[in-house]
């Protein structure tokens, strides 16, 4: 199954990409997704409990990912 990914700010600065497509295994979840970004150049900077969503809504790392699904990975943000 396909999944796209999107990468935000100084995530998407430290992967080199703002969007990435990923073939994962039927059952995956988000974690599976993080997992696979980690292992791309810079993506070690992900914490170890980054903030998810799943198809434009927050998401937990143990929530099912289906074909066509997007997962976004937001970095901390600050504001005042």
């Amino acid at each position: 199954m396909t999944v796209r990914v999107l990468l935000f700010a100084s995530y998407a600065d430290a992967v080199g990409q703002s969007e990435l497509t990923f073939d994962l295994d039927e059952g995956s979840v988000v974690a599976d997704v993080v997992a696979r970004v980690r292992t791309l150049a810079g993506g070690a900077v992900l914490p170890p409990s980054p903030l998810l969503a799943l198809n434009a809504e927050y998401a937990v790392a143990s929530a099912s990912v289906r074909s066509g699904d997007e997962v976004a990975i937001i970095p901390p943000v600050a504001g005042g």
